[in-house]
C-alpha cells in the first residue's frame, strides 16, 4: 500500500485516471476534488507507484469514527487488474471491513472481486447499478469518441421554459437538508441527513424556490463531483423544473471546470427521457455501489 501525498502525486494521479475513463469516472472525479483544495478530507491509496494499477480513495480514519455511518464511510475503486485489486482490497489498511460502508466505482467488473473479499471478511454485500451519465461538452473534452454514432437531442440541451415569475433560481442553505433527506432514494435516515448538510456547506447547490419562498426543486453535488439528489416536491412534478435546475447547475459548474456526470434508475424512464434533452450522454459502463454491513 502506498499513500500518495503531496500536489503532484495528486496531479499525476488525476491525469493517469483520465486516460481510462470512463470505467474510472467516480475516482477521476473524486480526485479532480482532492487536487481543488480536498474538501472531505480524502486520501489517495494505491498498491504501486506511478505505475500503481489499483486506487482506492477513503476518508482520513479520524473522519471514520461512526461504525454504522456508510455515508461517511465510502470508499471509490478503479482497477485495471482484478487479481490484484482483490488482494488489496484484503488489507485492513486500504479498507475497514469491520464498519457498515459502501464502496463506489465506474466498473461493474469490480463486482466478483468484492464479493470475494467480503466473503473471507463475513461481510454481506448488495450492489446497486444504475445508468451512468456525462454531459455532452466533457464527453467531447475527455473522452470524444463515445459521440461516435451517438443521436442527440434536437432541443440542443435546452430545457422547456418555466415560469420564472413563480419560480426563482437560487442555492440550498443546510436547513433544506431534512427536506433534500426526505426525498433521496438512498437516505431518510439522521446519519444521511448529515451528509447532505455537509454537501451543502461544502459544494455549490441548486434550487427552484416557489411562491412561498421554499425550495420545489433542487440538486446537489457530493465529494466525488457527481450531481446527485436531485428531488421535487409531489405537487410540483411534471412541469419540468428539476431540468430547468440541472441545466442551470450544469452551466456553472462547467464554467469551474467541474467534470459533469450524474446516475439514473434504470427503471426510472422520466430520469432517462430528461438525460436525453438535456444531452446528457450514456456511459458504456455502469454506476455502482456495493453497501457493506458485517455479520
Amino acid at each position: 500500500m502506498f499513500p500518495l501525498q503531496g500536489v503532484q502525486m495528486l496531479q499525476t494521479l488525476e491525469k493517469s485516471l483520465r486516460k481510462s475513463l470512463p470505467e474510472s469516472l467516480k475516482v477521476y472525479g473524486t480526485v479532480f476534488h482532492m487536487n481543488q483544495g480536498n474538501p472531505f478530507k480524502l486520501k489517495a491509496l494505491v498498491d504501486k507507484w506511478p505505475d500503481f494499477t489499483t486506487v482506492v480513495i477513503r476518508p482520513q480514519k479520524e473522519e471514520m469514527i461512526d461504525d454504522f455511518d456508510h455515508y461517511t464511510n465510502t470508499y471509490q475503486i478503479y482497477s485495471s487488474d482484478l487479481k490484484n485489486c482483490q488482494e488489496f482490497l484484503g488489507s485492513p489498511e486500504v479498507i475497514n471491513w469491520k464498519q457498515h460502508l459502501q464502496i463506489q466505482s465506474s466498473q461493474p467488473s469490480l463486482n466478483e472481486v468484492i464479493e470475494n473479499v467480503a466473503a473471507t471478511k463475513s461481510v454481506r454485500v448488495k450492489q446497486t447499478q444504475c445508468f451512468l451519465y456525462m454531459m455532452v461538452n466533457e464527453v467531447k473534452k475527455l473522452v470524444p469518441s463515445l459521440l461516435d454514432g451517438k443521436k442527440l437531442s434536437p432541443s440542443e440541451g435546452k430545457p422547456n421554459t418555466i415560469n420564472q415569475e413563480m419560480f426563482k433560481l437560487s442555492s440550498l442553505d443546510v436547513t433544506h437538508a431534512p427536506l433534500v433527506n426526505k426525498f433521496w432514494h438512498f437516505g431518510g435516515n439522521d446519519r444521511s441527513q448529515r451528509f447532505i448538510e455537509r454537501c451543502i456547506r461544502t459544494f455549490p447547490t441548486f434550487c427552484l424556490l416557489g411562491p412561498e419562498g421554499t425550495p420545489v426543486s433542487w440538486d446537489l453535488m457530493d465529494q466525488t463531483g457527481e450531481m446527485r439528489m436531485a428531488g421535487t416536491m409531489p405537487e410540483y412534478r411534471d412541469q419540468g423544473l428539476i431540468s430547468h435546475v440541472i441545466y442551470f447547475q450544469t452551466q456553472a459548474l462547467e464554467k469551474l471546470g467541474f467534470p459533469l456526470y450524474s446516475h439514473t434508475d434504470k427503471n426510472n424512464k422520466i430520469m432517462q427521457k430528461m438525460c436525453y434533452k438535456l444531452n446528457y450522454i450514456p456511459m458504456p459502463c455502469d454506476w455502482n455501489q456495493w453497501h457493506c454491513v458485517p455479520l
